[in-house]
């Protein structure tokens, strides 16, 4: 997870051919950046990551008093892999619940690789990992 003064991406490569061909270019200021991906044996957990991961948004997000949040895909460099449906209807989870609550919620395309940049803060908590 990152706080990041700006983030930026663009559409690369399809890497899923079940999802819809678009390219796509975006911009955000002031906001949480998180680099995610979905194991397989979160399948069997997926209550327990699902109010995780939207815990451990909400609060790097509330360090920086922001309300802006980019959920970027990083699946390809795990060796355990959730399913493509698996990661997808959590991350549908996730954003619904970020959206309820007042967050504006940037997706990167589900099944691409993107081209991007992100200017990170420099304070120490604008760089985290968590793992659950």
């Amino acid at each position: 997870m990152f706080y990041t003064h700006e983030w930026w991406y663009k559409t690369a490569l399809k890497t899923l051919p079940d999802v819809p061909d678009t390219e796509k270019e975006e911009s955000i200021k002031n906001t949480v950046v998180i680099f995610f991906h979905a194991e397989a044996e979160d399948e069997a957990k997926k209550d327990g990551v699902l109010q995780k991961f939207v815990k451990n948004t909400k609060w790097l997000a509330g360090k920086f008093n922001t309300k802006n949040v980019v959920l970027h895909s990083f699946n390809h460099l795990s060796i355990s892999k959730s399913s493509p449906e698996f990661a997808k209807a959590l991350l549908d989870e996730v954003i619904e619940r970020l959206d309820r609550t007042g967050y504006t919620v940037m997706l990167t395309p589900f099944g691409y690789f993107n081209e991007f940049k992100m200017h990170v803060a420099g304070d120490s908590l604008a760089k985290v990992y968590k793992e659950f």
